[in-house]
């Protein structure tokens, strides 16, 4: 299990004690390397505590992946590669061959089958193990390939969030006051910093345009709630949170101007996986001609898959669904079907923003071919 660095760092205890006041600017990374191991924010325990914790282990990755202590396709694929230095140090230092190495990364690649920025992570660090298997921590090696990959995130975003920002403002007849719906969690942590979505959103308030954000609660787990309305906060952002089932009222109401969600998969014909209950808000801002925007970095983007119905979607525990903080919500003979993600058909994404260009989905462009 990974461990607990809260009580050892006063900078993170000085946060927690401001509660909701600061800029995202004073938190830590969501994901870095430390030396020899993988700290990571503890999504899990926002918003009451931030937490960092250390992975030392593959499993120790694996774990924080399958219980979304490291959650969000940006962060899930830098944390990937850095999975896969941590393997060849720890093979290094073991004495364990080139093969151990390749399995655990194989391991790591299959523990979130829908975001595909996990597979392109590892497997770009893994290409770099390859190619010189023997520098692990030199210039140029494999730790710090993988550590550039962090770098690079942060600056990924950036450069999508301007981008975005600026195509919002051109679609709306008043880009000087600009109302936002945005569902689960796209913004810093969702990403190294910054974020994809929510970089967006914090790029139009930074250039003095934004209005307000409404944000979904995204059950069952609630990282709109807890994540998108603690980064809002510490950002000073107006924003009123909406349970699920109100977003497209909130959209047919016209109390919003564009909606922004990010991406863990965009299949080469533009179909986009994010969060389950992505899809009704695509449908409902179809219907009253309100922008539907998807933010995502080119990472994201898989040419192998052809269209969303190929698209792996996750299952995960149905006790997510029935249970809450140790009660059962729902009768004993009561099962669940706990779908992480939908697919919104490319038709109804008004626009596809990366890093480097805005694809307009709707109007007939192509993510790819």
């Amino acid at each position: 299990m990974a461990a607990d660095r809260t009580n050892d760092l006063n900078d993170l205890n000085d946060l927690n004690d401001r509660g909701d006041r600061g800029d995202r600017g004073e938190v830590p990374r969501t994901i870095d390397w430390a030396g020899d191991h993988l700290v990571a924010i503890d999504q899990t325990m926002l918003p009451d505590r931030l937490t960092l914790v250390e992975l030392r282990t593959v499993d120790d990755v694996i774990d924080a992946l399958a219980r979304l202590v490291v959650r969000g396709a940006p962060a899930i694929g830098v944390t990937g590669g850095l999975a896969v230095a941590l393997a060849a140090v720890i093979a290094r230092r073991d004495g364990h061959d080139d093969n151990w190495v390749r399995a655990e990364a194989a391991r790591v690649r299959a523990a979130r089958p829908t975001a595909v920025n996990l597979s392109w992570g590892v497997d770009r660090v893994l290409d770099r193990f390859h190619a010189d298997p023997s520098n692990v921590d030199g210039a140029g090696g494999v730790v710090a390939f993988a550590r550039s990959m962090v770098d690079d995130d942060v600056a990924t975003n950036r450069s999508l969030a301007a981008r975005g920002a600026d195509h919002v403002r051109s679609l709306l007849t008043d880009p000087d006051r600009v109302r936002v719906l945005t569902h689960c969690n796209a913004g810093g942590l969702a990403c190294v910093e910054w974020g994809t979505a929510l970089g967006i959103v914090r790029a139009l308030h930074e250039g003095g345009h934004l209005h307000e954000v409404f944000a979904d609660e995204t059950r069952p787990l609630l990282q709109g709630a807890r994540l998108t309305a603690w980064e809002l906060a510490r950002m000073g952002i107006d924003h009123r949170m909406v349970v699920d089932g109100a977003g497209a009222s909130v959209i047919s109401r016209g109390l919003v101007d564009v909606v922004i969600v990010g991406a863990d998969r965009v299949a080469a014909n533009g179909d986009v996986a994010n969060k389950i209950g992505t899809y009704p808000l695509a449908l409902a801002a179809a219907r009253a001609g309100t922008p539907f925007i998807v933010a995502a970095p080119e990472s994201t983007v898989d040419p192998s898959t052809q269209s969303g119905g190929d698209i792996d979607i996750e299952a995960r525990d149905p006790e997510e669904v029935l249970v809450w903080h140790g009660r059962r919500l729902a009768p004993l003979a009561s099962e669940a079907l706990n779908l992480a993600f939908d697919i919104t058909p490319f038709d109804l994404v008004t626009a596809l923003v990366t890093e480097s260009r805005v694809v307009r989905l709707a109007a007939g462009e192509r993510v790819t071919g």
